[in-house]
C-alpha cells in the first residue's frame, strides 16, 4: 500500500488496487471492491486503552474504518447495548445467550446507521451534494435522516409494498421518495443505471465498499463489550448479505491487531423462507447464488439476489456454521417471544433472527454451554403491521372499581393471586 494511504480499495478477488473513488467494482474483473488497511501503520496508533477513553459510539474504533483524514464524527451511532438474554436462554436451552440490540442504535433504530454514518464520510470528501439508495426501509430512514443533519440532499428509492411505518420514517427528514413498483432487486437494478448517469452519492452503489465497512463496528462492539472475547457463536440476519461477512472480518482484524485472543467462531445465517437464496446455497454445501422471488412479511430481509451472497455463503461454511430460515408464522412468533421474555421489541428479521435460533439449538448445531450472540438489526416499531392480526383490541370499561374487579376476575387471570397478595 502506498505509504501516504491509510486505506484503500482493492478487489477482492484479483487483489488489484483502485486507490480512493467512489466505485464498487472492479473494472478489470469486475467483482466487488473493499477496502484494505496498512495495519502496520494502524497497529502503531490504536491500543484497547485509547479506545477505552473514547466516547460510547463507532467513531470509538476511528482508525479501523475508512474514513478521511483527521474526521471527527458527530452522528451518536453504535455502542448499542449487549444484553445477556436469561429468560430467553431458558426457552432455546442456552446458559449463555446475548443479544445485541441495534433496535437501540441511534438516530433511527436499526444497525443501518453504522453504515450510513461511515458512507456519508466519505459522500463529503468525494464532494457528493445529493446522496441517495436502494432500500427495504431501514437504510432509508438512515439516509434520509443523517442528510437532513449533514445538510445533503437525500432521494430515496423503495419498492412500492414498503411498510408504511418505514416509509413515513423517511419521508419525516424531507427526502425525495421514489416508490418503484417491482421488488427491491428491480429498485436496485435502476439505481445502479442512475448512479452511472448522476453525479450523485448511493450509499449502497457506488460507496458500497465505504458504507459496509460500518458493519464491522458491530464485531467490534460485541469483542469488546464480552470483556474482547469473541464468542463461540453469532447468528446475523441476512438480506444482501453483507453484515455477516464484516462481523467475521472485524473479528479477524481484532485478531491481528493481537486484541482479542484467536478463535474459531461460527457464523449462523438467518433468512426469511420467502427469501432464502443464501440459506439454501448454505444447506446445498455451495457458495453460488440462486437468485428467488421474495415473498415474505421480513421486508427488511427481502433480497432475492444478494450481492454479498456469494461471500456470505463462504464465510458460512469456512467457519463451520450454518443457514437456516423462518416462515412468516415463525417471524412472528419469534418477535413476540423475544419481547415477552426480554422486554426487546424487534422487527420482523429479529423475528427472524430469533426463529433460526431456536431451530439451531433444537438441531444441535449450537450446544446450550456455548456463548451465543443472535443480532438484533433494527425496531420493532418499524414493522407493526407484521402483528396487526396477532393482539384483540382491548375493550374500554367505566372507571368504577366494581367494573375493574370484574375484569380482574374474568381477564387478568394470571395476576389474580399477586395483586390480592399485594392488597
Amino acid at each position: 500500500m502506498s505509504t501516504n494511504l491509510r486505506y484503500e480499495l482493492r478487489c477482492r478477488e484479483c487483489q488489484t488496487r483502485w486507490g480512493n473513488q467512489p466505485i464498487s467494482f472492479c473494472q478489470n474483473c469486475f467483482a466487488p471492491l473493499e477496502v484494505a488497511y496498512d495495519w502496520d501503520r494502524i497497529g502503531k496508533e490504536v491500543s484497547k486503552d485509547k479506545i477505552a477513553g473514547r466516547a460510547t459510539n463507532l467513531w470509538r474504533y476511528k482508525e479501523l474504518l475508512p474514513l478521511p483524514d483527521n474526521y471527527d464524527g458527530s452522528t451518536p451511532a453504535g455502542f448499542t447495548p449487549l444484553l445477556k438474554a436469561a429468560k430467553l436462554g431458558e426457552t432455546v436451552r442456552s446458559r449463555s445467550l446475548y443479544l445485541k440490540n441495534d433496535a437501540v442504535c441511534f438516530p433511527t433504530l436499526s444497525f443501518k446507521d453504522r453504515v450510513v454514518a461511515v458512507a456519508l464520510t466519505q459522500a463529503r470528501h468525494f464532494g457528493f451534494d445529493v446522496v441517495s439508495c436502494s432500500s427495504t426501509g431501514n437504510l432509508a430512514n438512515a439516509v434520509a435522516a443523517q442528510a437532513a443533519r449533514a445538510g445533503l440532499k437525500a432521494c430515496i428509492f423503495i419498492p412500492a409494498d414498503l411498510e408504511p411505518a418505514k416509509v413515513l420514517g423517511t419521508q419525516v427528514y424531507g427526502a425525495q421518495i421514489v416508490r418503484i413498483d417491482g421488488n427491491y432487486d428491480h429498485v436496485n437494478r435502476l439505481c445502479s443505471q442512475i448512479a452511472d448517469k448522476h453525479r450523485w452519492g448511493f450509499v449502497n452503489v457506488n460507496l458500497r465498499p465505504y458504507y459496509a465497512e460500518g458493519s464491522k463496528t458491530v464485531g467490534y462492539e460485541i469483542a469488546e463489550q464480552l470483556g474482547w472475547r469473541l464468542p463461540d457463536n453469532i447468528v446475523v440476519p441476512m438480506a444482501g448479505g453483507s453484515l455477516i461477512t464484516k462481523i467475521y472480518k472485524a473479528f479477524k482484524e481484532l485478531i491481528d491487531l493481537g486484541f482479542v485472543e484467536e478463535k474459531q467462531v461460527k457464523f449462523f445465517g438467518a433468512q426469511a423462507t420467502g427469501c432464502s437464496p443464501i440459506s439454501v446455497a448454505v444447506k446445498s454445501g455451495r457458495n453460488e447464488i440462486e437468485p428467488q422471488k421474495p415473498q415474505t412479511i421480513a421486508r427488511s430481509l427481502a433480497i432475492g439476489n444478494p450481492a454479498d451472497g456469494f461471500y456470505a455463503a463462504k464465510t458460512i461454511l469456512g467457519s463451520g456454521g450454518w443457514a437456516e430460515d423462518a416462515t412468516d408464522p415463525e417471524i412472528v412468533e419469534g418477535m413476540t417471544l423475544l419481547a415477552e421474555s426480554e422486554g426487546v421489541f424487534t422487527e420482523t428479521a429479529g423475528g427472524v433472527t430469533v426463529a433460526v435460533a431456536r431451530k439451531l439449538y433444537v438441531q444441535g448445531r449450537i450446544r446450550p454451554d456455548e456463548t451465543t450472540v443472535l443480532c438484533i438489526t433494527g425496531n420493532g416499531l418499524k414493522t407493526t403491521d407484521a402483528l396487526a392480526d396477532k393482539f384483540d383490541t382491548v375493550e374500554p370499561i367505566p372507571p368504577k372499581l366494581a367494573a375493574f374487579e370484574q375484569f380482574l376476575e374474568t381477564q387478568f387471570s394470571g395476576a389474580r393471586a399477586a395483586g390480592k397478595g399485594a392488597a
